[in-house]
């Protein structure tokens, strides 16, 4: 009873999660949901495809040791704006490293306004609504849009304008190149912390590259070396370009739906 409630306050959690706007950050600041496809936005539509999606992590510390850690899970769009995200909850960041849980699947379905946490061993569900924009929100970015999250449509943009205004930031196109057979536009923004700013008696660099595929309307790959952290990988693999079957996007017939988290606009807790 008491796992079976624990894995129900996680699918709640996890519904909750998938249905909240993130900030700007990298792959690295949310690794239960992650950061790239799939995460509430724009609806990016007429660009179906399927991919597997890694996180790779990897930090050096000082006594020569190396903490590595990798994340995967099968991202799928359909032409409507449809996604789905299949996801194993063992290992990742905070939730029980070395305890057995299941494999859940999210799917965002814009077209209905909701969103769904599947857990496939108990065949449940969790549902939430999604928070419609106003009229033209999405398209203006103003007050009810979720505005470009990273790794969606405009979010490097976004960034590198915002940063664009700070000294201590330096942001440059790298060029195009093809990433597992997709053509890709880099960007390299560069941090610069001063030395003394929080104690550092060096300028700390930070380097974060993204590329972005206009055909997907997606990253699909970037990398983000911290020196106080370590480094940060996250890329799209194995990329198919075939529209995923309709059925995907649908909650079986079987499983048993329960209402979760609406959608709000303060801080999970």
């Amino acid at each position: 009873m008491l796992i079976r409630f624990t894995l129900l306050g996680l699918l709640t959690a996890a519904s909750g999660l998938y249905a909240q706007p993130r900030g700007r950050g990298g792959p690295g600041d949310a690794r239960f949901i992650g950061a790239a496809p799939g995460m509430p936005g724009r609806t990016v539509r007429n660009a179906p495809y399927s991919a597997d999606m890694v996180t790779e992590t990897s930090q050096a510390l000082a006594d020569g040791n190396r903490i590595r850690r990798s994340s995967s899970s099968k991202f799928y769009r359909y032409s409507e704006g449809r996604t789905r995200r299949e996801q194993s909850l063992s290992g990742l960041s905070g939730l029980a490293p070395n305890s057995n849980l299941p494999q859940v699947v999210f799917i965002e379905d814009p077209v209905a306004g909701a969103s769904y946490a599947l857990n496939q061993s108990s065949k449940t569900a969790v549902k939430s609504l999604r928070r419609r924009p106003m009229a033209g929100a999405e398209r203006r970015g103003g007050p009810g849009s979720r505005g470009p999250q990273f790794g969606q449509p405009g979010s490097e943009r976004s960034l590198a304008s915002d940063r664009g205004r700070n000294e201590n930031v330096k942001t440059e196109a790298i060029g195009r190149q093809l990433i597992e057979g997709v053509p890709a536009d880099g960007t390299r923004t560069t941090m610069t912390i001063p030395a003394g700013q929080i104690g550092n008696d060096q300028p700390i660099h930070i380097v974060t590259e993204t590329w972005y595929s206009p055909e997907l309307q997606t990253m699909v790959l970037s990398k983000r070396s911290d020196p106080r952290s370590g480094e940060t990988i996250f890329r799209l693999t194995n990329i198919s370009r075939a529209e995923p079957p309709r059925t995907m996007f649908d909650v079986p017939v079987d499983y048993k739906i329960t209402e979760g988290q609406r959608p709000f606009r303060g801080p999970v807790r």
